[in-house]
């Protein structure tokens, strides 16, 4: 027979797993990883950083982050800059989603923004406002938060 510890030892691990179990499990990522997100579409499927590990456009591309994206997603890209205060949908935690989102996926929301669905946020597209090579910078900027 047990004793009246062991048998609380029991319960409190007991209760332990089941709410371990209702966050997500033990894997300790953030909820938000674990989104079903639409595949990139055709045109922009297999993009692949060219300026991927290079200095300069991480530079260049913390300027423009920080001129156009800051405001929304925060300087910390934590989805918490001053204007998130008003959006619904509120702008993702990039800083912790960037580990898993592939190159293509993130110049394609860049470019195209998410005024369609299923994203249906106020994010602007930017496709006709920075080039091809700054979308890039802007890229290799946000991997600076996957190290």
């Amino acid at each position: 027979m047990l004793d009246k510890s062991t048998k609380l030892i029991f319960v409190v691990v007991a209760l332990f797993m089941a709410l371990l179990s209702a966050c997500g499990g033990s894997s300790g990522g953030s909820k938000t990883l674990d989104i079903d997100r639409p595949t990139p579409p055709p045109e922009y499927t297999g993009k692949v950083n060219p300026l991927a590990e290079d200095t300069e456009p991480i530079d260049q591309g913390k300027q423009i982050y920080a001129a156009n994206c800051a405001s929304c997603h925060g300087v910390e890209a934590m989805g918490d800059g001053p204007a998130s205060a008003s959006l619904n949908p509120k702008p993702k935690p990039l800083a912790t989603e960037v580990k898993v989102l592939s190159d293509d996926y993130l110049y394609w929301r860049i470019a195209e923004g998410g005024a369609f669905s299923p994203f249906s946020s106020a994010m602007p597209a930017w496709k006709r406002t920075l080039s091809e090579e700054e979308i890039w910078q802007v890229v290799a900027y946000l991997r600076t938060f996957q190290r």
